[in-house]
């Protein structure tokens, strides 16, 4: 998306300023945060579509920080840069609203086509129409999820990956068509980042209580995943 505005949040001011000179080479308006409260009130200002977050922050835990522009923003794309290697840091991210992460140290390129395929993917609009399987609601037009009565407090690439596979309910579908579809046909770089938001998403239907047992997402070894009522 031409134009689209990017809060760069980073502690290391050489970092940031790199980080934010390639944005603007690249089209994007961008503004730099060297902590975590400045990248709170900038965030709950001026509303940016895009969030490159450091988890690493000087005088708050960037898991915090996410949070809380999550409820600033709900609608923009946040990507955490860590140097966090382990599984659970990435999890707990992306629980905190982050809708991907990118391991220090990155490629500029990846970065850039990553948000390319973020922001393509954010210009779809839904189609506007109800789907439901067994106990599973889904208002694609409002992207609100529910499941027994219960809504379900779903991250934007969430949303997508269960409105993806509960439309093909009781069919694989590949880890390819998934990358495809949700994230973007062009993506670069890993797909790990499937794998996360599907452990995440297990997480979610797991908890309500639901009347003759909740939907399943079932990995399907060597394939991808099938959605099971």
């Amino acid at each position: 998306m031409a134009g689209a505005s990017v809060l760069v949040v980073e502690d290391d001011p050489v970092i940031g300023a790199e980080l934010s000179e390639a944005l603007d080479v690249n089209g994007y308006a961008a503004t730099l945060a060297t902590d975590g409260q400045a990248a709170i009130e900038r965030a709950q200002s001026a509303a940016p579509d895009l969030v490159l977050l450091d988890l690493g922050l000087p005088d708050l835990d960037g898991v915090v920080v996410c949070r809380k522009i999550r409820l600033a923003v709900p609608e923009a794309v946040i990507v955490v840069l860590t140097a966090r290697t382990e599984e659970l840091d990435v999890v707990v991210a992306l629980d905190a609203g982050a809708d991907d992460y990118l391991t220090k140290p990155f490629r500029l390129a990846e970065l850039m086509a990553r948000l390319r395929a973020h922001m393509r993917r954010q210009a779809v609009i839904p189609q506007e129409r109800m789907l439901t399987v067994g106990a599973l609601r889904l208002d694609l037009a409002a992207r609100r999820a529910f499941l027994d009565g219960t809504e379900l407090a779903l991250r934007p690439k969430e949303f997508d990956l269960l409105a993806v596979l509960a439309g093909k309910a009781g069919e694989v579908v590949t880890r390819e068509d998934l990358m495809d579809q949700v994230w973007d046909e062009n993506w670069f770089g890993s797909t790990k980042t499937l794998d996360v938001h599907v452990f995440a998403l297990r997480r979610k239907l797991e908890e309500p209580r639901v009347e003759g047992g909740a939907p399943r997402i079932t990995t399907v070894r060597g394939r991808g995943y099938r959605f099971e009522q």
